[in-house]
């Protein structure tokens, strides 16, 4: 059902804002590939009651394919969105990631039969006025490589990224499970980042994160963990457009704690173009 679509949309939205700024708090305490580890363990623990009557699936050639694949993705676009998240302002990189908004639809378009209209692309191209509002930290332009703000550049990778993502989660979950498509690809960047902890002999030091640091990192994992899983049910039923453009109203929490919390500042401009990339996305979760 469409509503039950919306609700675990809205809801995933909310662990996203809060989710993320645990995550950027984490990544500047422990580091990238630890934090990233620590999501994907809580997450397997989590869902595998969930998970655990279809992991039989897997032992289908497609289906162990669709999940090592997004596994991957995961992992990539993780790292590239946990750095920018470290390097950048949480206010800043929230709105920057929405740009993963166009590409989801893009793949909804092509491969799920979804269809856009005139008005729908005028929505998404204000989005991305809003986007590069925020992203440009002066209005001159003497000196474009410091023009943009910290994080930024790797924010844009990771947010294409993270279209890919959406679009194979919707995919694992129709074809498998919701459960599936978070537990899966979880297990498969977890070993991952074991195999890289291992190499970099960094395995005490996860040890001691662990001990000093053990609440908010159980935290971070909990709600980032529910957040996709939120996001899977939502796509196993809803059109992929309508639920990532709902899921993109989640920066305004962002924005709220970042601004709040962490006492950033931000220019005029870019708080001119985080509400109209903000009010782009929830207009156009209203016309899709």
């Amino acid at each position: 059902m469409i509503e039950l679509a919306v609700l675990a949309a809205f809801a995933a939205v909310i662990c996203w804002g809060f989710g993320d700024f645990l995550i950027q708090k984490s990544v500047r305490r422990i580091g990238d590939i630890e934090s990233l580890l620590f999501i994907g363990l809580i997450g397997i623990v989590i869902l595998f009651p969930l998970a655990l009557n279809d992991i039989g699936l897997l032992l289908e050639p497609q289906n162990l394919a669709l999940i090592v694949l997004l596994g991957l993705a995961t992992f990539i676009a993780a790292m590239l969105d946990l750095e920018a998240l470290k390097q950048g302002k949480l206010s800043v990189i929230e709105v920057i990631l929405e740009i993963e908004l166009p590409i989801t639809i893009l793949f909804g378009i092509v491969f799920f039969k979804e269809f856009l209209t005139p008005l729908q692309l005028f929505v998404i191209i204000l989005a991305f006025f809003g986007v590069v509002l925020m992203a440009v930290k002066k209005r001159h332009l003497k000196n474009i490589p410091k023009m943009f703000e910290k994080g930024v550049i790797l924010g844009v990778f990771g947010a294409v990224a993270m279209g890919l993502i959406n679009f194979l989660t919707a995919a694992s979950s129709r074809q498998i499970s919701p459960a599936m498509a978070i537990w899966g690809p979880y297990v498969v960047f977890s070993i991952l980042c074991i195999f890289l902890i291992w190499k970099g002999h960094a395995f005490k030091k996860l040890e001691l994160d662990w001990k000093k640091f053990s609440k908010p990192i159980i935290a971070m994992g909990v709600i980032d963990t529910l957040a996709w899983f939120f996001f899977a049910i939502a796509v196993f039923e809803g059109e992929l457009g309508i639920i990532t453009a709902i899921t993109e109203s989640y920066p305004a929490i962002g924005l709220f704690l970042g601004v709040y919390i962490n006492k950033e500042r931000i220019e005029k401009h870019q708080a001119f173009g985080a509400i109209l990339a903000l009010a782009a996305s929830i207009a156009l979760a209203m016309l899709l």
